[in-house]
């Protein structure tokens, strides 16, 4: 499959409410997954918070998969950047997760979708996976899980990473832990004991170990 666009393209995709702001970058031709035409989407964490596609934990998810050799779509939610529109209590966020996975799909038809999310993202892109025919993989760091909802019936769609530091200041991390102990399915914890919620000195760790657990996941 041709990969029809620019190695980093910068895109405006129709939205619910008006435009959506994203990125798209092509995955490494030399990674291990480039034959299979994969592509992941990436949601930011909370956009009245800060949040925004050029997070630094997105742009970490973003490099790991795209060294993989999976394309990576990452992109404002709305109200954020040049996105139209106004936060929307992860309501509307949904729909804008929602637009921009058809989008994917019109563009790059032959491509299997993976979702990935940070914080508020990881709650968005959780809710919207069983939506999502075929997905490939999940992978959620972060996640609030006591704020927002995640799983139904204890489990996801799809092979799922969860990311956690037990020094989160935002995020109650063995509620993260409980939860995950309940899950069923396949789902693989990393855990950082002295990690914060923005995994600050931890980015590079938290990239190698990732691309070692999408290794496995994805050859299931």
């Amino acid at each position: 499959m041709q990969f029809p666009f620019a190695k980093e393209e910068l895109l405006i995709i129709p939205g619910p409410v008006g435009q959506l702001q994203a990125v798209l970058h092509q995955g490494d031709e030399a990674g291990m997954f480039a034959s299979h035409h994969w592509l992941v989407v990436v949601c930011h964490p909370h956009p009245v918070h800060g949040g925004t596609m050029d997070n630094k934990v997105v742009t970490t998810l973003m490099r790991t998969y795209r060294d993989l050799g999976i394309h990576v779509l990452r992109f404002n939610f709305r109200g954020v950047g040049k996105s139209d529109g106004v936060f929307d209590n992860a309501i509307g966020e949904q729909d804008d997760l929602r637009a921009i996975i058809s989008w994917c799909r019109q563009m790059l038809p032959d491509a299997g979708v993976l979702l990935a999310g940070f914080s508020f993202g990881s709650s968005i892109a959780a809710q919207v996976s069983y939506e999502v025919a075929g997905l490939r993989h999940l992978t959620l760091v972060a996640p609030p899980v006591e704020r927002y909802p995640y799983s139904r019936d204890n489990q996801f769609s799809s092979a799922t990473c969860v990311i956690q530091g037990d020094q989160d200041e935002r995020v109650i991390a063995q509620g993260v832990y409980d939860w995950v102990a309940s899950l069923q399915g396949e789902v693989k914890l990393l855990r950082y004991p002295d990690a914060g919620h923005f995994f600050h000195g931890y980015l590079t760790a938290l990239k190698t170990d990732l691309t070692q657990i999408l290794q496995q996941q994805l050859r299931l």
